[in-house]
């Protein structure tokens, strides 16, 4: 039953209750530690809820991901996580194997029955015709451009929000922090700008919570 490994992971047993917004950002902050993320595709119909795809731009990211990720509590529920039946559009655009369908004749019928296709694609394959996050560079280093907001990793478990707003509110800019549902081992911090950002990082980057649990501070990416 298990799919072929691909760079494309299937989430599901997701909150039902959150929201479709919330749920892709939350998606797409814990997912991203792991590599390079294409699209997120999160639908609201019936068939689809509770569920969702995660494109990775590598396999090896994607199989890191589920291999970290699988029975992770989010949003009070465990997820559970499987390799895709299909390879993402986002995935054949950039090997260069995707092609169009033929279009649709024009008219109301037409405009009706391609519409009804592309929802159907989407929840049958886990692909959506638009993408929600642009490409990272692949020639970038693992650390993003400098920006506003902080990825904090080696967070230790009993770090609450309290404790992790002690130590970054010292420093000028402060805003807000961040937690991941699911995950109390990483978190983001956000300054009031880039050099607010990057002063808090240079100075905290490496500071020890705990003997065992330097933290690991990076830019956040986009």
């Amino acid at each position: 039953m298990d799919a072929k490994p691909n760079s494309t992971l299937y989430v599901n047993n997701l909150n039902e209750k959150v929201k479709k917004e919330e749920l892709k950002k939350s998606l797409y902050h814990l997912f991203s530690q792991f590599g390079s993320i294409l699209d997120i595709v999160a639908l609201k119909t019936i068939k689809m809820r509770g569920q969702a795809f995660i494109v990775f731009k590598d396999i090896s990211n994607a199989t890191a991901a589920l291999r970290s990720l699988q029975g992770c509590p989010f949003y009070n529920k465990p997820m559970r996580l499987d390799f895709a039946q299909s390879e993402s559009e986002a995935i054949q655009k950039m090997k260069g194997t995707f092609r169009l369908k033929k279009k649709e004749e024009d008219g109301k019928d037409g405009a009706k029955k391609k519409k009804e296709k592309k929802v159907g694609d989407a929840a049958k394959n886990g692909i959506d015709h638009f993408s929600s996050f642009a490409e990272v560079d692949p020639n970038a280093d693992a650390d993003a451009a400098p920006n506003q907001l902080l990825f904090i990793t080696n967070l230790p478990a009993e770090a609450n929000l309290e404790a992790i707003a002690s130590i970054f509110g010292q420093h000028p800019g402060y805003k807000e922090v961040r937690l991941v549902p699911g995950r109390s081992d990483i978190a983001f911090v956000e300054y009031e700008s880039e050099l607010t950002a990057a002063s808090a990082r240079d100075s905290l980057n490496g500071f020890k919570i705990t003997p065992s649990n330097p933290l690991n501070i990076t830019f956040a990416k986009h």
